[in-house]
């Protein structure tokens, strides 16, 4: 029996510029930095995470801090990341702020029956916020600048670009056990195969776009780094490894973030993917109330916080 998956966890992108990215995050989108902390495999880089006022599995975009020159822009990657909020009138809501705010973007259309405002970060991180109707739980952060009830909700359909379905196809139904539910097509008229988890909905689908006329995309700042499913438990992670294991998958094998556990593999076209548990959670280590606020590290890093202190800059 294929262990369960049942959404979006996160996803992590690149930035160059970690103060801008802090900044833009919090005050032009509003979400709250759920945890500051280091890339635990190269802690001279900040892995910064926002999410909803409680940090809720499955409402973080991430970010690791490189130094690096912009993403070259093709297929074989992550091409957008949706954002989930509630109503027409918040996504006109956005159109108007993002205006203001000299924020590029494009007019809100209907995608996928789904209302849809496309935006880039300063970066050019391509996003999009995605009207949801309101289903599910929301979280609202009160110290963010965004009212309550235009706040981002979490995290909504993922979209990668992929030259070649079939081989991608296989992994996502047969390993991964997600149902393929429907199609559509882009403005640039790319064919797009959607694939649901768990119960499915905007905050439990990945998109996947094939466009076999693309040059092969090199990551860089503004580009994603990796997407990360949802698995409930302990139980289910172990399930997870070891369905890898039978189906004699490459992997990492079992990974202890701290803040949750994580098993990384690459599907056929080179997209990184992780399994990642819902808990322990963001507030493991400190106190829900001031998740964020300081430098955080894991139990096995504190030794060594003086020398990574010295050498990230501040964020504002």
């Amino acid at each position: 029996m294929t262990p369960a998956l049942t959404g979006i966890h996160h996803l992590t992108a690149v930035s160059a510029d970690a103060p801008g990215n802090h900044a833009f995050y919090t005050r032009v989108l509003g979400m709250r930095l759920v945890k500051r902390t280091v890339n635990q495999d190269d802690t001279s880089a900040y892995h910064l995470f926002y999410g909803d006022g409680v940090a809720s599995p499955g409402s973080d975009i991430t970010f690791f801090e490189w130094p690096v020159a912009p993403e070259r822009r093709g297929t074989n990657a992550i091409i957008r990341t949706a954002l989930r909020v509630s109503g027409e009138p918040t996504i006109r809501w956005w159109a108007a702020r993002f205006a203001e705010h000299g924020v590029k973007h494009d007019q809100p259309v209907v995608r996928d029956g789904r209302l849809t405002l496309d935006f880039e970060d300063p970066e050019g991180q391509r996003l999009a916020l995605i009207d949801d109707g309101g289903a599910g739980e929301a979280h609202p952060w009160d110290a963010s600048p965004v009212p309550a009830e235009h706040q981002i909700r979490g995290l909504g359909p993922i979209t990668a670009s992929v030259p070649v379905l079939e081989t991608t196809d296989l992994v996502l139904t047969h390993v991964l056990g997600m149902r393929k539910v429907r199609d559509y097509t882009l403005p640039s008229a790319s064919p797009v195969h959607v694939y649901a988890m768990g119960e499915g909905g905007p905050a439990a689908e990945y998109h996947v776009a094939v466009e076999p006329h693309l040059p092969q995309a090199r990551q860089g700042a503004g580009s994603v780094h990796h997407v990360a499913f949802r698995t409930p438990d302990e139980k289910e992670y172990a399930g997870w490894i070891e369905r890898l294991n039978g189906l004699r998958i490459p992997s990492s094998g079992a990974v202890d973030r701290y803040y949750f556990r994580s098993l990384y593999f690459r599907e056929p076209n080179g997209i990184l993917f992780e399994i990642a548990t819902d808990g322990p959670g963001f507030d493991v280590d400190e106190p829900l109330a001031t998740i964020g606020e300081k430098l955080a590290l894991p139990p096995f890093l504190e030794p060594k916080r003086a020398a990574i202190e010295r050498g990230l800059k501040p964020l504002s």
